[in-house]
């Protein structure tokens, strides 16, 4: 038996463009012998719909597109499609409306539903919410094989590998003790750095230990803050992989079910990237390209300062949409070096994009004027360098009103954890592009990006015999450029200090005391924790940022605004540790200077 993978790119919501797409991807597997097709979860609506499901007419409107679908399949092939089914007994034994299904269909109609039984409710899945768990192992029976029907985080409860349980079933042991022979995992599993490594590890070792092959289809695409990398493969009995498609693209492959060997055959294996820069980029330069296609977008704009945050960026919307869809926006004030301004001109010259600038001096003069009087008396300061921030952003603003580009902010992800950023000005936007980036990974792209050697994109070209990101760039000490001789260090920790004291805080959830042990100065490490908890409030009123980590400032990041508990606590281990001179830190002070 031929079983096709068809990897989409759905957009959450378009019921008619998602149906095609599967029905296009039937006919394809149908002209490849297929007598199976499978379709990520949830791929006639997207995934996450979110409370989209609360809507009862978006569900009865899946439920007549998923009906016009398997009356127009292609006659002789069955197909496995996500959907979600209505939980009928609802009213008379209670719990969710809905279940997270995949519908069978073959011979023109709705064959039968498969419920998902393990619902994720961590980071930034929400399950709960919406649907009812299924209660009973999932199979069906296509010309005499076996086929065990299980989705998504169905696969992420084995024992064996995880060393416990985060639910109380493993659904591919009850199918193995069923016999099936062969388990599909239609899944929808959002790109996070080295996923795929962790994915193909785990399903290795169930279909080593339960002695069976595995078909896993994925989701590819970003939708919203999410990005969905694909990466579908196939495994035989032996856990070796047997089929991979492409990553961050749309395709269709076909594995074939031996049934003398009960077993998969070898097929088509893409190949894995190099780097996690790599991998990185194409997450990124996807989840730019979806976000403005999905919204109506066609063209974005953004503010090129010189700084190498902004000139990442503009690679990426310039990989992702096209050079003739860019417009770089350079806004010096008198305190920008003019090597600021003649980075940004060189950047956009190697990137061939557009650009316009706005000095923004008399500007401020005006803001002065305006205050003076009520400013009177007091010294210059964080007002008024976040002025020049707010400025900038009300003239990018303008231009995205006025024409309907898509404005991209450039903040980091060290940035947005400490808070080193101006609400209404360099926060402004649509969009975040590499705020789940930290900034000693935003040098390593740029590095990687430089090298001759970089595969790009889309038919995306470097400019022959250049880098793309000036070396400048790259070299000169990091600057908000807000006052005479400033640098980001004034400020903040090194980057590279900092960047490990967030990620043992933030992705490891380790304690004060723990960070201290790995050889961190209390006093920076208790500063750096203050600044994370006392920007919440920042990051809360931020555009979207697209999600490449385990632990994103996005939906699933959901940390009060109004607590001290991070701020007392760990300032209380802080003080019992020896050696610590925090007392003489005043932690209000030196926040006072994050703008």
């Amino acid at each position: 038996m031929k079983i096709a993978i068809a990897q989409l790119n759905p957009t959450i919501g378009d019921l008619p463009k998602n149906a095609q797409n599967i029905l296009d991807a039937a006919r394809r597997a149908v002209a490849q012998g297929a007598r199976l097709l499978l379709t990520p979860e949830l791929s006639l609506c997207g995934y996450p719909p979110r409370d989209l499901l609360l809507n009862p007419s978006f569900v009865q409107s899946m439920d007549v597109a998923l009906h016009l679908l398997a009356r127009d399949l292609p006659p002789g092939l069955a197909v496995l499609v996500g959907t979600v089914e209505e939980n009928l007994k609802v009213h008379v034994t209670g719990g969710k409306p809905l279940f997270n299904s995949i519908a069978l269909l073959e011979k023109g109609c709705v064959q039968r539903f498969f419920h998902k039984r393990l619902l994720p409710t961590y980071d930034v899945f929400d399950e709960n919410r919406y649907f009812e768990p299924g209660l009973q192992a999932n199979y069906f029976t296509l010309d005499n094989i076996n086929i065990g029907v299980t989705i998504c985080e169905d696969l992420w409860n084995d024992e064996e590998f995880w060393g416990k349980r985060s639910y109380t079933t493993n659904p591919i042991a009850d199918l193995a003790i069923l016999g099936v022979d062969v388990t599909v995992n239609l899944s929808a599993s959002p790109y996070t750095v080295g996923k795929q490594g962790l994915r193909e590890t785990m399903l290795k070792h169930g279909a080593v230990r339960f002695h069976q092959p595995i078909i896993y289809a994925n989701q590819i695409g970003g939708n919203d803050d999410l990005i969905f990398d694909g990466s579908s493969f196939a495994l035989n009995r032996q856990g070796e992989i047997v089929c991979r498609l492409r990553a961050f693209e749309t395709d269709l492959q076909i594995v074939e079910f031996d049934e003398l060997r009960q077993d998969v055959q070898m097929g088509s294996v893409a190949p894995i990237y190099d780097s996690e820069d790599e991998e990185i980029w194409h997450a990124l330069v996807l989840g730019l390209q979806d976000y403005t296609r999905k919204c109506g977008f066609s063209k974005v704009l953004l503010g090129l300062s010189g700084g190498i945050d902004s000139s990442l960026v503009a690679a990426i919307a310039t990989a992702a949409l096209g050079k003739e869809n860019v417009l770089g926006v350079l806004m010096p004030s008198p305190y920008s070096s003019d090597h600021s301004i003649s980075d940004a001109l060189a950047l956009a010259k190697n990137l061939g994009i557009k650009t316009t600038t706005f000095r923004i001096g008399e500007l401020m003069q005006d803001y002065d004027k305006t205050l003076a009087e009520l400013f009177v008396g007091t010294e210059s300061g964080l007002a008024e360098e976040n002025i020049q921030a707010r400025i900038r952003g009300n003239l990018l603003m303008a231009i995205s009103n006025k024409f309907g580009n898509l404005l991209l902010s450039t903040g980091n992800k060290s940035e947005m954890a400490v808070g080193y950023s101006t609400l209404y000005g360099d926060m402004s936007g649509g969009l975040a592009v590499i705020a789940d980036v930290p900034k000693t990974r935003v040098y390593s792209l740029c590095r990687w990006l430089n090298n001759p050697h970089t595969p790009l994109p889309y038919g995306w070209r470097k400019p022959a015999s250049k880098e793309i990101i000036p070396q400048n760039v790259i070299t000169k000490a990091p600057s908000a450029e807000l006052k005479p001789g400033q640098v980001d260090q004034d400020s903040l920790p090194a980057y590279d200090i900092l960047d490990d004291i967030l990620q043992r805080l933030i992705n490891n959830y380790q304690s004060a005391a723990q960070i201290v042990a790995a050889g961190h100065d209390p006093v920076v490490v208790a500063r750096v924790i203050q600044m994370v908890a006392r920007a919440e409030f920042k990051r809360r009123q931020a555009p979207p940022g697209l999600k490449i980590t385990d632990r994103a400032f996005g939906t699933g990041w959901r940390m009060p605004i109004a607590s001290n508990w991070v701020v007392v606590n760990n300032t209380y281990q802080m003080k019992n540790l020896p050696n610590s001179s925090l007392a003489s830190w005043d932690g209000k002070n030196a926040q006072s200077q994050i703008k």
